[in-house]
C-alpha cells in the first residue's frame, strides 16, 4: 500500500525540479498524477519517466496556468481522466529578480502573475471537485523570502507574490473547513534546480552552502517529500501553516 493509493493529484510545474521530484514521488507512492507545465519536452520527459518507474501520469502541455480557459483544461482533464481530484499542487511559478530601482511595470506585472495570480484560476476551478470527494489537500509552494528579507540578493517583487500566497493560503484553510478541505504551504530555501543551476559555479555553489545552517544545498526531493506528507492523510490534523524547508536557515543564525 502506498501513501496516496487511490488518489488523483494533480500538480503544476512538473517539467523539471520541484515539481518533477514531486510528480515521480507521488506516482511512487500510488497516485495518478495530472502533471502540468507550459515546458512541453519537460514535461514529457517527466511522464516518460514516470511510466518507466511504473507508474500513472498525465501530461498536460503547454499551458498557461494564469488563463483561466487552460486552468480549467486542466482541471477538466483530470476529472475526465481519473473522475476526480484529492490533492491540487499548486508549484508552478516564475519570477524576476531586480533591485527596486530598475524594476519596471512589466517586470512587477509578470512577477505578480507567475508568482502570485497563477494559483488562483486552477484553485477555483478543482475546489467544487474537491468538495465532491468529501475533502483533500492544497498544497503552495512560497518561498522563504515571504518571511523575511535579504541583502544577497533584490527579492522586492518575489516576496510580495510570495506573500500575498501566504494569505490566500491561510483564509483559503478557513473557508475549507466546512468541506474538509486543507490548505497548507511549504516555503522552500535554497533548492538546487536547472534555474539554480544556470546561475551558479561551483565556488558560488560552495558559498551558498556554507550559508545553510545543516550545510548543503537542498533537493528538490527534500521539499517533495514534504509535499507528500502534506497530500496524504497522515497530515489531517494540519492546515493553514506554513513550513520553511531551509536547512535551517529561518530559525539557526551563523
Amino acid at each position: 500500500m502506498g501513501r496516496l493509493d487511490g488518489k488523483v493529484a494533480l500538480i503544476t510545474g512538473t517539467g523539471g525540479g520541484q515539481g518533477r521530484a514531486a510528480a515521480r514521488l507521488f506516482a511512487r507512492e500510488g497516485a495518478k498524477v495530472v502533471g502540468v507545465d507550459l515546458k512541453v519536452a519537460g514535461n514529457q520527459e517527466t511522464k516518460q519517466l514516470i511510466d518507466a518507474e511504473g507508474g500513472a501520469m498525465i501530461g498536460v502541455e503547454p499551458i498557461n496556468l494564469t488563463s483561466v480557459q487552460d486552468a480549467a483544461r486542466v482541471v477538466d482533464t483530470a476529472v475526465g481522466e481519473f473522475g476526480g481530484i484529492d490533492v491540487l499542487y499548486n508549484n508552478a511559478s516564475a519570477q524576476r529578480f531586480r533591485p527596486f530601482l530598475d524594476i519596471t511595470a512589466e517586470d512587477w506585472r509578470y512577477t505578480m502573475d507567475n508568482d502570485l495570480e497563477i494559483v488562483f484560476p486552477v484553485t477555483q476551478r478543482a475546489w467544487p471537485h474537491l468538495i465532491e470527494r468529501g475533502g483533500g489537500s492544497i498544497i503552495v509552494t512560497a518561498s522563504l523570502a515571504a518571511l523575511h528579507g535579504r541583502v544577497t540578493y533584490p527579492t522586492v517583487m518575489h516576496a510580495t507574490a510570495k506573500a500575498g500566497l501566504l494569505g490566500f493560503v491561510r483564509a483559503l484553510a478557513a473557508e475549507g473547513l466546512a468541506h474538509k478541505i486543507r490548505v497548507n504551504s511549504i516555503a522552500p530555501g535554497m533548492i538546487e534546480t536547472p534555474a539554480l543551476d544556470a546561475h551558479m559555479d561551483d565556488d558560488t555553489r560552495a558559498q551558498l552552502a556554507a550559508r545553510v545552517p545543516i550545510g548543503r544545498i537542498g533537493q528538490p526531493e527534500d521539499i517533495a517529500y514534504y509535499a507528500l506528507y502534506l497530500a496524504s492523510e497522515e497530515s489531517s490534523f494540519v492546515t493553514g501553516t506554513v513550513l520553511p524547508v531551509d536547512g535551517g536557515s529561518t530559525n539557526i543564525l551563523l
